[in-house]
């Protein structure tokens, strides 16, 4: 009777399942990521002179529109650190991607220059969080076994976007308008929102960084930032003639140095020095710095020359690329399954030698009649050696990590990554103008007025122009700009001929740091326990 009496007791209803995280939609979000960075950025150099046309910025002033997307992207990826240790990467890159959407949507509408460089900035402040989040994620929440692919992966967006960029800057200048070098991006940071809402589970905030170091994540990233803007801009300056690029580089490095200075001091250091500093990633970061300058070799120096000497417009030059980027789908996976099998440093090693046999190859034959076909057998060999270049490289830094360590990593990869291609683009956009320059003055000294053969010439184009329908009256002046044109031409196919060999003796020597570095660690299948307790359940 008691127990009947009793008041019922009321039972809660069973809390909803929390949903369950999609591993691989998580893996599909930060490579979107990685993928997204790059792209835009290569799409804005290339349709730089249509996003100037559209804002009626003129060539110096609109020299600043893709400096301040990659300069923000600079400035961003050592805070990108700090907040995905602090926030985790899952809430980073979501507000990321949606300010990244919408500052695209909005930046073709700008009104003139200053508005769209601001625009530009937002959208490299939101993509800079991109690519240093991404490895940490692929460390994080894939089992040490498929890291390689995860790394192939990683491999294989930089490549894609590198290397189809012409063909899209191209198809929607003809097609549609400039404005979709921005638009594309929209659909692209929306499915890496929702790749991300579905794939990644939500983590509390970390313990990595309780207290931000914030003098020491605004002085290394300003400080790169700066110096990064020198170098992009020291080419059309002429270097350490402009006092603006002096001012650029010694901020920078002045902030660079106090950063330092500060972390040593620091008892809660920004970044872990001995982490920086310790074996093997110094070594790793100028492999990757030798690599970037190395993949210039096709996504500027054949571009140069096809424009330049062939006349080529940039949907034009695009297939020559797509032969680079569409072998990358094969590539890329043979690259994983060697690295699972084989010393990294040997897969490194092996991409290396490809590259600069195929540097060596081009500068062998090219001619002024070459074109995209010419370029197809040394474009599949370069294919091959950057998969197995980055994949081996980025791989053989990994098998050195601690769990901690990946964000920190992560960031120092892009430091590189963004440095290298940018020391890389300086140093071969001013050897092939200085190059070009120095062969056309050398030819010209064999061009003199009443000298037999160039007299001959200069009735043989003549003949050409009457045969053209020129006016008589100006054949001998059409005459003389053709074969002023042969010179021109002459000397930016020794240019590029020249920047082709630099490559090729840089890239041996990236060989050598390579077959230097000491063996990996067996493994860090023993540090698997650590990265699950991090990744908040996400496996």
């Amino acid at each position: 009777m008691s127990d009947a009496a009793a008041p019922p007791v009321a039972i809660a209803p069973p809390a909803p399942p929390a949903p369950m995280p999609i591993p691989w939609l998580g893996l599909t979000a930060v490579l979107l990521g990685t993928f997204i960075s790059t792209l835009n950025g290569r799409l804005s150099s290339f349709g730089l002179a249509d996003i100037r046309g559209g804002v009626h910025a003129g060539f110096d002033d609109g020299a600043w529109i893709t400096t301040a997307q990659t300069t923000a992207q600079m400035l961003m990826a050592p805070i990108a650190v700090c907040m995905g240790a602090h926030f985790g990467p899952r809430r980073v890159l979501m507000y990321s991607s949606a300010i990244f959407a919408v500052t695209s949507i909005l930046a073709p509408f700008s009104t003139g220059l200053e508005m769209l460089l601001g625009m530009q900035f937002l959208c490299g402040l939101a993509s800079g969080t991109f690519i240093p989040l991404t490895l940490s994620f692929i460390l994080r929440t894939m089992r040490p076994k498929y890291w390689a692919y995860g790394i192939a992966l990683y491999a294989l967006n930089l490549e894609l976007s590198l290397n189809i960029s012409a063909s899209l800057e191209g198809f929607y200048v003809d097609h549609l308008s400039w404005a979709w070098i921005y638009w594309q991006n929209v659909p692209l940071a929306i499915g890496m929102s929702l790749c991300l809402y579905f794939g990644v589970a939500r983590t509390p905030p970390g313990p990595e960084h309780p207290r931000p170091d914030i003098f020491g994540m605004a002085s290394l990233g300003l400080g790169l930032a700066l110096m990064y803007a020198g170098l992009d801009q020291g080419n059309r300056l002429d270097w350490l003639n402009s006092g603006q690029v002096w001012a650029l580089l010694g901020s920078g490095a002045l902030l660079v140095v106090g950063f330092f200075i500060h972390e040593v001091t620091c008892p809660n250091p920004f970044l872990d020095l001995k982490v920086v500093f310790g074996r093997p990633l110094p070594r790793l970061l100028v492999l990757i710095s030798f690599l970037r300058l190395t993949i210039l070799s096709t996504s500027f120096l054949i571009p140069q020359y096809l424009q330049t000497v062939r006349g080529y417009r940039a949907i034009e030059v695009g297939p020559s690329l797509l032969w680079i980027a569409g072998p990358q789908l094969i590539f890329c996976p043979l690259a994983a399954l060697t690295l699972r099998r084989t010393d990294a440093r040997i897969v490194a090693s092996v991409g290396f030698v490809f590259v600069s046999i195929a540097c060596l190859l081009v500068a062998h034959g090219l001619t002024e009649l070459w074109g995209s076909d010419q370029f197809l057998p040394s474009a599949v060999l370069q294919a091959l050696g950057q998969s197995f270049a980055l994949s081996g490289i980025v791989f053989f830094g990994v098998l050195h990590l601690k769990p901690q360590d990946a964000l920190t990593f992560g960031a120092m990869l892009q430091i590189a990554r963004l440095f290298g291609a940018e020391i890389g683009s300086a140093f071969v956009t001013t050897l092939n103008r200085v190059r070009s320059q120095t062969a056309s003055n050398l030819i010209g000294l064999h061009v003199q007025i009443g000298d037999g053969e160039v007299m001959q010439r200069l009735h043989y184009y003549a003949a050409i122009a009457s045969r053209a329908g020129s006016d008589p009256g100006a054949t001998s002046q059409r005459a003389t700009a053709i074969l002023a044109q042969t010179v021109r031409t002459a000397a930016a196919t020794q240019g590029v001929i020249d920047a082709f060999v630099a490559i090729g003796a840089l890239t041996a020597v990236a060989l050598i740091i390579e077959v230097t570095n000491r063996p990996a660690p067996i493994g860090p299948a023993s540090h698997m326990p650590l990265f699950a307790s991090k990744s908040g359940g996400s496996q």
